[in-house]
């Protein structure tokens, strides 16, 4: 007794069957066009090329779909490529940007620098040159710290100032460092007097950056604009003529300007004596007796 075949079973033989005659029907149309080909050569061209007149549109699509693909891979590998490379220029000309702003604080400091010595060839008894390390610009009082001190000779009550102008007065003074109050500090008042004309005026700092100046004649504004501020010598800490501002804003009876040393934008600057030390010590005398 035999048993049912499964279905499945029945299927694969069927198509091992169907299988069979189709390989056996490909070799018999191969031996007949072989046979035609050397029977009968010129019946056997016209079926050559019908035959390629079928597979020729069919071998142009596939060219066509194999030439769309490549070029789609290489226009992918181009574009991968280029982005590459322009992340490459992205971050070349952002080191090359980097490197000319170090060159041109480079240049600048060298020029500050140049100048600094040169102000201290032309400036008789200079006590030290040092680098400004550092400025307060958000709080109302406006200090600087200056890299010389007392082993520099750096003393309480020194002037200071850079090739630009006046920067302050030292107010303290450490071993390798110094505290200058800058110009532009409300408690910092320096007798002055305009460059055009003379006219003795007082320079007393705002505490946000600028410079309250008022002429010492009550009722006359002799203020324009672009008028430049200098020291007159009097009280003796400050020498004369040491450019202190710049007025760039009218009051109604003085004027607002800026600073001609601005910190921010000074390197170096030198500590010199104070202009008349016995007057200066003659004013302080007083204060100091005071109960």
């Amino acid at each position: 007794m035999a048993a049912a075949r499964p279905g499945w079973s029945r299927r694969a033989q069927y198509g091992l069957f169907f299988s069979l005659l189709a390989v056996i029907a490909g070799i018999v149309v191969g031996l007949v066009l072989l046979a035609m080909s050397l029977v009968a050569p010129k019946t056997f061209d016209g079926i050559r090329g019908a035959a390629l007149d079928i597979t020729g549109p069919i071998a142009s699509a596939l060219h066509e779909v194999t030439a769309t693909a490549n070029g789609l891979v290489g226009g992918a590998g181009n574009y991968w490529d280029a982005a590459r490379q322009n992340a490459e220029l992205k971050r070349e000309n952002k080191a090359m940007l980097q490197r000319m702003v170090e060159a041109k604080a480079i240049v600048q400091e060298n020029r500050q620098l140049k100048a600094t010595l040169q102000l201290r060839e032309r400036t008789e008894n200079v006590i030290a040159v040092g680098r400004i390390v550092g400025s307060s610009f958000n709080s109302p009082r406006r200090f600087a710290i200056l890299s010389v001190g007392a082993k520099d000779g750096v003393q309480i009550g020194m002037p200071v100032r850079s090739p630009d102008g006046l920067v302050g007065r030292v107010i303290d003074a450490g071993i390798l460092a110094s505290r200058v109050l800058l110009v532009s500090d409300r408690a910092n008042i320096v007798p002055a007097r305009l460059l055009r004309g003379g006219i003795p005026v007082i320079s007393q700092g705002r505490g946000d950056g600028t410079i309250d100046v008022r002429p010492l004649e009550v009722g006359r504004n002799p203020f324009k604009r672009g008028d430049i501020i200098i020291t007159s010598g009097t009280g003796g800490l400050y020498p004369p003529l040491v450019p202190i501002a710049r007025v760039v804003k009218l009051d109604d009876d003085g004027a607002v300007a800026l600073p001609l040393a601005d910190p921010a934008n000074t390197s170096f600057a030198l500590v010199q004596p104070s202009y008349e030390p016995a007057a200066v010590a003659a004013e302080t005398a007083p204060a100091q007796d005071a109960p």
